[in-house]
């Protein structure tokens, strides 16, 4: 091993397809640490860590503060809400995350959420399953035919959610008030910059912006008022972003039809949450991301991504503060 080695701390859990990119490496020392791990014995492997890539684990100020020599982070994923970005600006560190590792797999999980609530899966199985087959008109079903859908967010997923409902003949409106109409339209969206007045039109709304300051709470009663009794509402993206009080509050008075939800505001979720057990969601684990594909994308990308800042060419594309840049 080269005296100069650099050290690279990596989640044990990562994919072996990651492992292996970083141990093709004999420039690079590569140690494992556990998601759950003490804070202690975390913070005591970053003191001489060049980068690290984290998975499930937040890295905090005082996290970064321990870490002396740190020149890059990477998430295994896309969110950066669990990460101390000012932190890590300040210190001229770049924060990066695996671009469209996952992208593809998040948006056959947001289509996944409204086809099972279009066609109300969970219902029809139950039927057949109970021998109550002539009930089956007691659970009717609904086209994603020639609907509308609201797409918030029109980044690396929501371009490709639209692609896929637009293929499924569907009207695809757009609220991203970062990208331009011209890019939107260019894709076969229609531009939807007052986001009421959207809600109001779309009988799928899809959210696949991230979590921010000014989108917590976004769908709150206000907007879920806006929208169609016979519309669905799907979250794929952070919890936090839909108002949940004011969600069940609209599942269960009929303001809308039902709702499919990867994520949610605590995690896991809290026992007295009664939103995963109504008859009109359909809830997973925040699991949208992940397939067995999509992980080996995702650290394969992530070691590489660090790779490209510790042998000086970083992967800009992927870097969140690119201010640090310079």
């Amino acid at each position: 091993m080269p005296a100069n080695r650099k050290k690279l701390l990596l989640p044990a859990a990562m994919s072996e397809a990651g492992w292996n990119v970083a141990r093709a490496r004999d420039d690079v020392e590569t140690v494992a640490f556990e998601d759950r791990a003490p804070e202690a014995e975390f913070r005591a492997l970053l003191a001489d860590a060049d980068a690290v890539l984290l998975w499930g684990r937040p890295l905090r100020a005082a996290d970064v503060d321990a870490a002396h020599e740190l020149k890059a982070v990477a998430r295994i994923g896309v969110g950066y809400d669990a990460v101390d970005v000012p932190a890590l600006t300040a210190r001229g560190i770049p924060l990066l995350i695996a671009g469209t590792a996952n992208s593809v797999t998040v948006a056959e999980h947001a289509i996944f959420f409204m086809l099972h609530l279009a066609k109300r899966g969970f219902a029809q199985h139950e039927i057949v399953r109970s021998g109550r087959w002539r009930e089956k008109m007691s659970a009717p079903t609904v086209d994603l035919f020639g609907k509308t859908v609201l797409i918030i967010g029109f980044g690396k997923i929501g371009t490709r959610v639209a692609a896929r409902l637009l293929a499924m003949e569907m009207t695809v409106l757009v609220h991203d008030p970062f990208v331009p109409d011209d890019v939107i339209r260019a894709r076969g969206g229609i531009p939807a910059p007052d986001l009421n007045a959207a809600l109001a039109k779309a009988d799928f709304v899809t959210i696949h912006c991230p979590k921010k300051p000014d989108t917590i709470g976004l769908i709150n009663a206000e907007r879920l008022a806006c929208m169609k009794p016979t519309a669905f509402l799907v979250n794929t993206a952070r919890g936090g972003i839909i108002d949940e009080p004011a969600l069940y509050h609209a599942l269960t008075s009929g303001g809308i039809a039902g709702a499919g939800l990867d994520v949610f505001a605590s995690e896991p979720v809290e026992p007295d949450n009664r939103i995963p057990h109504l008859p009109n969601v359909i809830t997973a684990p925040h699991m949208a991301g992940v397939t067995l594909e999509s992980l080996d994308r995702m650290g394969v990308t992530a070691v590489q991504n660090v790779l490209s800042v510790l042998d000086g060419r970083t992967a800009s594309e992927n870097v969140v503060n690119k201010e640090v840049l310079g």
